[in-house]
């Protein structure tokens, strides 16, 4: 799946499929074919981390 080049964008995408589809990160990363080192570098750019406990990415 191509997913959106704009952080925030990727931010509101991914969440939403956390939220909706997937129980964890690494079930979507694995699903969509992402590297989750490399899609978690990019949220933490704009001061987002992955928060297992929400399955969600959140600000820090």
């Amino acid at each position: 799946m191509l997913l959106p080049g704009d952080p925030v964008m990727l931010l509101s995408v991914i969440n939403l499929k956390l939220r909706d589809n997937y129980p964890t990160l690494d079930q979507l990363c694995e699903d969509l074919e992402q590297e989750k080192d490399a899609l978690c570098a990019r949220l933490s750019a704009i001061g987002y981390e992955y928060s297992p406990e929400h399955n969600q990415f959140v600000r820090v």
